[in-house]
């Protein structure tokens, strides 16, 4: 067994995306620091910028927008795999101390959980103007108008959202990054720009209609198997897997996102609270359907519950996925006779 782990530690893998869902949770993304995404993000407006300058058709414009999409995520997965290359061949050390860092960047728990806490900290001393402001710096929707049920039920709406394509996603495709000959940094960054395209470009509204239209597809095809094992995994955690995946059934398909809806709603049947409703996006205002039953109210409870619940669920597929890894090094061991 000495030889089993000895062998698993030299791959490193394991260790590495260990190490890297550590870091997320001790430091996380600190202001100011410089980040995998700002890179990514201004190569896909440079690239957004230059498909609208040409005006061309809206056939044109596609297939741009597929050659900007298939170019950042191939891009940035190739340019992970090749600063993990480069710095192993500094050291192992160095090369290990690369990748744990580029797999941190692609998780979002501690950010995340920071984005919430940042409202939630006024709103405890009912200070509804600063959580209006913070809250406007984390979500799309007006703010000026919201009330404070508004603003929680806003916040619980992102970190449920998040949960899967900022948190669980990446970590799904970092394991499974890592029982690819690639390794986890090169998935999990290309898993990355397409959500980060996706959030850039991705929107049937004007000018992004058509340059958009590829990324915002790909991203939803991309996450929807690591979305539908976070409604699972919420509904098992929950302790009431049949009622929460019955709410699940019932209103997450009305969602026009084929998976926010059921992320969300995962997470409202899970803790009892109700989302959806009216918002209001730059005047305009939008019904989203309504999400699990109203047990409860929205409080700053259950979004520090929902938030443990992420936690909870990125610790279960941790351990699940160093499980597989080890449990493979083993049968490799076991084929060349080494045990």
């Amino acid at each position: 067994m000495s030889v089993l782990w000895f062998n698993l530690l030299a791959d490193g893998r394991a260790v590495a995306v260990v190490l890297a869902a550590v870091l997320d949770r001790v430091v996380g993304d600190p202001w100011g620091w410089p980040h995998p995404v700002q890179a990514i993000g201004q190569v896909i407006s440079w690239g957004t910028k230059g498909v609208l300058r040409l005006k061309v058709s809206p056939v044109g414009e596609r297939s741009l927008g597929v050659g900007l999409g298939l170019g950042v995520i191939l891009g940035s997965g190739l340019v992970g795999w090749g600063l993990v290359r480069l710095s192993g061949m500094i050291h192992p050390v160095v090369g290990m101390g690369c990748t744990v860092v580029l797999l941190a960047s692609c998780f979002a728990g501690r950010s995340l959980r920071r984005a919430a806490e940042d409202v939630l900290v006024p709103l405890t001393t009912g200070d509804i103007p600063t959580a209006r402001e913070r809250l406007a710096l984390y979500v799309g929707r007006d703010t000026e108008n919201l009330d404070e049920p508004e603003i929680l039920r806003a916040v619980f709406e992102t970190v449920s959202e998040n949960a899967t394509d900022g948190v669980l996603a990446p970590l799904f495709y970092a394991l499974v990054g890592a029982f690819l000959p690639w390794g986890s940094v090169p998935v999990a960054l290309a898993y990355k720009a397409a959500s980060t395209l996706d959030s850039m470009v991705g929107y049937r509204e004007a000018p992004y209609t058509y340059v958009g239209w590829f990324s915002a597809r790909l991203e939803d095809g991309l996450t929807w198997l690591p979305c539908r094992l976070t409604v699972l995994t919420i509904a098992l955690l929950s302790g009431r897997p049949r009622p929460v995946l019955r709410l699940c059934r019932r209103d997450a398909p009305a969602d026009p996102s084929p998976n926010a809806g059921w992320s969300e709603c995962a997470y409202a049947a899970a803790l009892g609270v109700q989302l959806g409703g009216r918002n209001v996006y730059r005047g305009q205002v939008k019904e989203k359907p309504l999400l699990g039953d109203a047990t409860v109210p929205i409080t700053g409870d259950r979004i520090l519950a929902a938030l443990a619940l992420t936690r909870r669920a990125a610790l279960l597929w941790l351990a699940l996925g160093v499980t597989l890894l080890v449990l493979r090094a083993w049968l490799q061991l076991r084929s060349t006779s080494v045990i």
